[in-house]
């Protein structure tokens, strides 16, 4: 029988009944903005056994010039050296997790699928509700054998320039998955300049979430976006937010809910207003 191939998420019961299986592979990519060696920290003090350690910045960033945003996409090339020398080859179920609302480990589920890798999943619930529920931990640091990863990028992003041609026309909806009060203006700590890009609408990405930090349900997610699309196709929407990581949040969100074909636009807001020639809104 064929292994079921895991393209969104999984649950804790699930990982756990595969920790000892080679054809799984697992990251933890807890991060904090505000702290950026914390999940490091985490990791070293406990993980989920044979959990290979993944860092936003070092590893799912290139680095930062100041207008490219603050965690711009890595070269597809040197991305899958790294999948590479941590054992990954393009047979392997990925799962990723991070503290517990996923936004950390849905960068790494959608740079996965962004090389061509299908076979990834965000564990549903973190780290927290692996640790609610008495699941093993470790401090042990995994050392796999190095493995050769076959992929290639895909197109499914947008860049700065394809969202500036793109505004005010129809047939093209921008969805933005910071908190309310960034999309606004307001309370702007990680950016030197609050707002939005025009014509925007917003879904914060913790929407997609319910009361225990898991994913809703399939039908309500697809439900919660048909009010945002309307008539227009999945494949007219580009996501968006501070840097390209929480977008990636409802990525999975659209997936999940069967809305197959939106992209990314990596450098999102943090990039957007790096120039002071394009336009913004607020309030």
């Amino acid at each position: 029988m064929t292994p079921i191939a895991h393209t969104t998420l999984v649950s804790t019961a699930e990982l756990a009944a595969h920790l000892d299986d080679p054809a799984w592979a697992v990251f933890d990519c807890r991060h904090s903005l505000s702290e950026p060696d914390s999940g490091a920290e985490d990791y070293a003090h406990a993980h989920i056994p044979g959990a290979r350690f993944i860092h936003l910045d070092r590893d799912l960033s290139a680095p930062v010039n100041g207008t490219n945003g603050r965690h711009p996409l890595p070269d597809a090339q040197t991305f899958m050296r790294r999948l590479e020398a941590a054992g990954i080859d393009s047979s392997k179920q990925v799962v990723a997790y991070d503290a517990q609302t996923g936004v950390y480990a849905a960068r790494l589920w959608w740079m996965l699928r962004w090389v061509g890798h299908e076979k990834v999943a965000v564990l549903d619930g973190g780290y927290a509700k692996w640790m609610r529920e008495g699941h093993p931990q470790s401090a042990a640091v995994p050392q796999p054998a190095p493995a050769r990863f076959s992929g290639q990028p895909r197109a499914i992003t947008a860049d700065v320039e394809d969202v500036l041609r793109s505004l005010g026309r129809p047939g093209r909806i921008l969805i933005d998955a910071r908190a309310p009060d960034r999309f606004r203006g307001e309370n702007e700590t990680l950016d030197p300049v609050g707002g939005r890009i025009p014509g925007s609408i917003n879904r914060c990405f913790r929407d997609n979430l319910d009361s225990r930090a898991c994913f809703k349900p399939a039908a309500e997610l697809a439900g919660d976006f048909a009010a945002l699309l309307g008539n227009a196709p999945p494949e007219a929407v580009v996501h968006s937010c501070g840097s390209g990581v929480t977008a990636c949040h409802n990525l999975l969100a659209m997936e999940i809910a069967g809305l197959h074909g939106s992209r990314l636009y990596p450098g999102s807001w943090s990039e957007w207003c790096s120039d002071p020639s394009r336009p913004t809104e607020k309030g």
